[in-house]
């Protein structure tokens, strides 16, 4: 594995920064511009994001799985309110499927299905798509879930393999969320620091507040390295590899991203917990993407599972 991004890479990566940069909520009441919402929206379909697993017309993904993991990490970063991960897991879907894509769209995810028409899931090696009535607010202020639903209708099989690449594929892009948040909630904390006084001298400046800042770093960057061979497995290697380093990834992942997050949160100190402050949006999001495709708990068992340890 090459841990080298290219410059293909590293342009989608920067691109998709600007435009969450711009477009983004930049305050906790930003979340309630619809206006802006819609115009991020926008621009998001524009730049093609949902389309990054469609097919490209010899049966294989726009994008690899590092590229579309690049874009989840610069959405957690960004707080960004427009949905990613459940619209590129639907078209992914598809794509196994050998199905055309979808007049509306679709999430493969209930937790990441704002404007969607419609779910996509998997029933055993069946694909079928729910309808969706109706979503609802999540604990994660910058995503909205699935709520009600209309009748199933099977419209297509998978094998066990695509299964295996498909949940590898959501376990690995939950997982750049959860860094891109890491990183977001990480670089809050080091500017509040910095701009902090007490008895005279930024709180950066003290010891215990730059221990707690070193091992949030620390526990970053060490998710970030999972993260990105969980993403490249999910091309590279077979299913069954992949999603055993997707699930290694998203246990780790899972369990750093809410201490670091808290963490974030304690650093502000007394205006860590109020409304205004940033903080909480990321610890919000990463309890979210933390339950996607399984949790700490699951994702331990389906590793012991695979290697006959349980």
């Amino acid at each position: 594995m090459d841990v080298r991004l290219s410059s293909e890479q590293r342009a989608l990566r920067d691109s998709a920064a600007q435009l969450i940069g711009r477009l983004g909520p930049e305050t906790v009441r930003d979340l309630g511009n619809g206006e802006r919402r819609a115009k991020l929206h926008a621009a998001v379909d524009a730049a093609g994001w949902w389309d990054l697993r469609n097919d490209d017309g010899s049966g294989a993904p726009v994008a690899s799985g590092v590229e579309a993991a690049l874009v989840a990490y610069e959405t957690g970063r960004g707080r960004a309110d427009a949905p990613f991960i459940g619209p590129t897991l639907a078209a992914d879907l598809r794509r196994r499927a050998g199905l055309e894509p979808a007049l509306g769209r679709e999430s493969g995810s209930r937790v990441d299905a704002a404007g969607a028409v419609a779910m996509l899931e998997l029933h055993d090696l069946e694909v079928v798509r729910v309808p969706v009535l109706a979503t609802v607010e999540s604990v994660d202020l910058t995503r909205v879930a699935a709520g009600s639903f209309g009748e199933p209708v099977v419209i297509g099989q998978v094998s066990g393999t695509d299964v295996d690449a498909w949940t590898a594929l959501g376990l690995a892009l939950s997982c750049g969320d959860l860094v891109g948040a890491m990183q977001g909630a990480t670089d809050l904390a080091v500017a509040y620091a910095g701009q902090r006084h007490q008895y005279g001298a930024a709180i950066g400046s003290f010891q215990a507040v730059q221990h707690l800042l070193a091992d949030a770093h620390v526990a970053s960057e060490g998710s970030r390295s999972v993260a990105r061979h969980a993403a490249w497995a999910v091309d590279a290697l077979s299913p069954a590899d992949a999603l055993d380093a997707a699930s290694v990834a998203k246990a780790y992942c899972a369990r750093a991203a809410r201490s670091v997050c808290e963490t974030g949160i304690q650093v502000h100190g007394g205006i860590g917990n109020t409304w205004e402050c940033l903080a909480h949006l990321y610890l919000r999001r990463v309890l979210v993407s933390s339950e996607m495709f399984g949790g700490v708990g699951e994702c331990l068992d389906r590793i012991g599972r695979d290697r006959g340890l349980r």
